[in-house]
């Protein structure tokens, strides 16, 4: 960092460590024993893609890629742009195997960051529900290399940030949660969620 961007406030980006993406298994277990969310299998990813004719590129590479991955092996993979413009891949797995999902979201991300979308790479999240209805999301942020809890109430766009706090506090030991509260965005309508 230069000297100007000190004195502006400017702060060096945090390198997103694709790896962080295995502190959710643990979380999860956590957020089960704690607060009684237990996993629904789904996860998804987010990116931004580029505008204009270099859009209709980026799709079909983003296609090809994960033609490419499933017939390997891999998970399928529903693809769903939403209101804003970004485009999400959602997988979907055995409830009870988080370490699969995340293994499965590592690689649809390492595949994506090793074909030059990582500076599209937005967020990916997976996805919890309580008995009682309630629905929470793990999201991991690339750009801070960082995790926060979302919970939407109902269809109306409002959050429970009461208990965002209380899994926040929860999870503290088992995975880097985003301190900086302004960076708990919302992901309304979010695949998976």
């Amino acid at each position: 960092m230069g000297f100007l961007d000190t004195v502006l406030g400017r702060s060096k980006p945090v390198k997103a460590d694709l790896d962080d993406l295995f502190a959710l298994p643990s979380a999860a277990l956590t957020l089960e024993a704690a607060l009684e969310f237990k996993p629904t299998g789904l996860g998804s990813v987010c990116f931004k893609a580029a505008e204009g004719a270099a859009f209709a590129r980026t799709q079909a590479d983003v296609q090809q890629l994960l033609d490419a991955f499933q017939a390997g092996g891999g998970p399928k993979v529903e693809v769903s742009k939403d209101a804003f413009g970004y485009t999400w891949l959602l997988v979907r797995h055995d409830p009870a195997d988080v370490p699969g999902l995340v293994t499965d979201l590592h690689a649809i991300n390492s595949g994506l960051q090793d074909a030059g979308f990582g500076p599209q790479l937005l967020c990916s999240l997976i996805s919890f529900a309580h008995d009682d209805g309630r629905r929470l999301a793990l999201v991991y942020l690339y750009k801070r290399g960082s995790f926060y809890p979302f919970v939407p109430l109902g269809d109306a766009q409002k959050r429970d940030n009461a208990l965002e706090i209380e899994v926040q506090g929860a999870l503290a030991n088992d995975m880097k949660v985003e301190p900086d509260l302004t960076r708990w965005f919302p992901v309304w309508g979010a695949p998976g969620l």
